[in-house]
């Protein structure tokens, strides 16, 4: 007989979310569903059912947690999504499913970094000072609008899709690319376009550390967006952690008879 444990909803997004789903899919004993918030308009395929859109925060995500009699909720969202992570902590806790956050850890300094971390993407462009200056924007599509308060400024912006409308600015430019990035060609892209500044979050992996790597090599200016607050849950870093953790939960309610 099924057990209420064996399904699983991931919140997902990322490249963690997509990794899990694919370790997971090929198991009997467990019943997938990946949810996806449709902000892409292409999504990579998935090896497990995909549910898109949003739940209608904590509350939403708690009735649909007991309708579909979900067990286990698994947070791998990007760690910048700090609302949707922290209605996944509220629902889990409001239903008692067990609960765990796929968190990838925050890059580090190193040598020859020059970063500077601001709180969100005003303080960003504040941080571009008044002189013109040609600036790399690799943020979602919903953040730019702030970016036409500074139009002085020239903009290479990258995003997954189009940005539409176009920004109303006089100098900016758009390239279009699903990650990962390598190094060189990050490191082409800069120097193509006469870069001296990028403006990025830290969002950790290796998906899109090659444009952080190329601006340490061309010595750039780095402006990062501070990761928000997350809640302060159970939590792993790997798709393999996550796993373990996952046959610890479905072991441990087994013995207990769940």
């Amino acid at each position: 007989m099924p057990n209420i444990l064996t399904r699983v909803l991931i919140l997902g997004g990322t490249t963690e979310a997509r990794g899990l789903a694919e370790r997971l899919a090929g198991r009997t004993d467990l019943d997938i569903t990946l949810s996806l918030a449709g902000r892409t308009t292409a999504p990579i395929p998935l090896p497990v059912p995909v549910r898109s859109g949003g739940f209608g925060g904590a509350e939403g995500l708690a009735d649909y947690l007991t309708r579909e009699r979900t067990g286990i909720l698994i947070d791998a969202t990007h760690p910048y999504a700090g609302a949707i992570s922290a209605n996944a902590a509220a629902a889990a806790k409001r239903t008692g499913v067990a609960f765990l956050a796929l968190r990838r850890p925050p890059w580090r300094r190193a040598d020859g970094d020059r970063w500077t971390e601001v709180s969100d993407v005003s303080a960003a462009i504040a941080a571009l000072g008044d002189a013109p200056r040609r600036v790399f924007v690799a943020l979602g599509r919903n953040e730019l609008a702030p970016f036409g308060n500074a139009p002085q400024h020239h903009y290479l912006i990258r995003s997954v899709d189009p940005v539409a409308p176009p920004l109303p600015l006089p100098q900016v430019e758009y390239v279009t690319g699903r990650g990962p990035f390598s190094e060189a060609d990050d490191l082409a892209l800069l120097k193509s376009h006469r870069i001296d500044v990028i403006i990025a979050k830290n969002s950790g992996g290796a998906a899109t550390y090659g444009k952080i790597a190329a601006a340490r090599t061309l010595a750039l200016d780095v402006i990062l967006l501070r990761r928000p607050e997350l809640p302060d849950t159970p939590a792993v870093a790997t798709v393999e952690e996550a796993v373990a953790w996952l046959d610890q939960t479905l072991t441990l309610a087994a013995a207990r008879g769940v």
